[in-house]
């Protein structure tokens, strides 16, 4: 399914006087307070959100899973899940895949697909925390930081078929993720299982072409219990430290035990010049996966107040990877992703509408009050009117959401694919 221009045209006309009527009114408001309001339409206009290929279809745990139909069964699906997406909102423009659930069987094909929907290719993802088929060796203990030599070379020649699968759709970045650990004590040596896992990663890093990143996520628990060889941080930091300039450490908003505080971690991995991209999502007790900003959008603000800083005043990171990565089993997925979407441009906006030349002063000053004012009046501004302009100024649409409802996507999608299609990945 395509939408079509005289589509999002002809729906945007109905909500366009309220629009006007709001944006006018909240950007004479912050006109006057000294920010420049076509700057902030022009960085929301430019922020690109990478959707995961494994999001677009119903999500699932070990209890059950509940389809959602229309579901994409394979990559050229995907891809055309992802255009309805940037169609609607202007702010999709990048696929993230996971391999071996997404791997193309004609390359030139599905770049061209993906290219007539001005849809890039971001970062590529490894999988070694399931045994594929047909594998000599198993993961069952571990893949990087295996005791077994077998083991880990095969997980490092996996993670450089990766990258090469990457390199062919014009992804610059491998991300790995490890679910090495241990659910007993007694059962690894932890410092074995760490120097395999450094070593495997140099390995890996070699492979790397000189301007790719290799980002190394990092998780407390799951589906290990009692240890996890890349368990925070530090742990990733290390890791990416061991490997050379070009490895950095990815945040995935969920990987965190409860109460962390993921704002100071950006911030600090910023200043260091490390910090490599992001995973959105939200949660309420562990790696939930939920929708972006639906438990704690406060908390996503204050990391996006960290994130602005440091895109202004840490020249030394690199530009940095965003990615959605949740998996839901009772939401519509693509409502979901637009949801998420919608999140993260506001606590964006919300952020850029900080003071910080004020708020340094208040900080200096130990005005802890006026600190807390500043955050929370940009915090309860309404930014919705800017997001509206920046995708309308972009050719998407007013309401994402309304729009993919009042044209049915679901239900096209549906009698396009039918109802058993069942989508690969988690």
């Amino acid at each position: 399914m395509k939408i079509q221009k005289e589509q999002i045209s002809d729906y945007n006309k109905k909500g366009l006087e309220n629009h006007n009527e709001s944006f006018d009114f909240l950007a004479n408001k912050l006109s006057k307070n000294g920010f420049d309001v076509n700057s902030i339409i022009s960085k929301l206009a430019d922020f690109q959100v990478a959707i995961p290929s494994w999001a677009l279809g119903a999500g699932g745990t070990r209890f059950g899973r509940f389809s959602f139909y229309g579901e994409p069964s394979n990559l050229e699906q995907k891809i055309d899940d992802v255009g309805v997406l940037h169609s609607l909102t202007q702010t999709a423009g990048a696929v993230s895949l996971h391999i071996p659930w997404d791997i193309p069987s004609d390359y030139a094909a599905i770049k061209e697909r993906a290219d007539s929907l001005n849809i890039k290719f971001d970062s590529v993802n490894s999988n070694t925390f399931q045994d594929q088929k047909d594998a000599k060796e198993s993961y069952k203990y571990g893949s990087l930081s295996n005791t077994s030599k077998a083991v880990r070379d095969q997980a490092i020649a996996h993670n450089l078929d990766v990258i090469n699968i990457g390199n062919k759709l014009g992804s610059k970045s491998l991300t790995v993720w490890l679910a090495d650990g241990s659910c007993f004590p007694g059962q690894n040596n932890f410092q074995t299982a760490f120097q395999n896992t450094q070593d495997s990663l140099i390995d890996i890093y070699k492979g790397l072409p000189d301007d790719w990143k290799l980002l190394v996520e990092y998780k407390p628990y799951e589906p290990n219990f009692y240890s996890t060889v890349i368990q925070d941080w530090g742990a990733s930091l290390m890791l990416a430290n061991g490997c050379g300039d070009k490895a950095y450490t990815l945040v995935d908003l969920g990987h965190h035990l409860p109460n962390s505080n993921i704002e100071q971690i950006v911030s600090i991995l910023q200043l260091k010049g490390k910090l490599g991209g992001f995973h959105f999502n939200d949660s309420k007790y562990g790696d939930d996966d939920l929708t972006v900003g639906s438990i704690k959008p406060y908390a996503l603000f204050l990391i996006f107040n960290e994130l602005v800083y440091g895109m202004q005043n840490n020249p030394q990171n690199p530009d940095l990877a965003w990615m959605i990565d949740a998996s839901h089993n009772v939401k519509d997925p693509l409502e979901d992703l637009i949801q998420s979407l919608e999140a993260i441009q506001e606590a964006y906006a919300k952020a850029m509408l900080i003071d910080q030349s004020a708020l340094r002063v208040a900080q200096m000053d130990n005005d802890v009050v006026k600190c807390q004012e500043i955050l929370q009046g940009a915090y309860r501004t309404d930014v919705r009117p800017l997001i509206e302009k920046a995708r309308l100024n972009s050719g998407g649409v007013l309401s994402p959401i309304g729009a993919y409802r009042d044209l049915k996507v679901r239900d096209a999608l549906i009698k396009e694919r039918g109802r058993n299609t069942v989508a690969t990945g988690l």
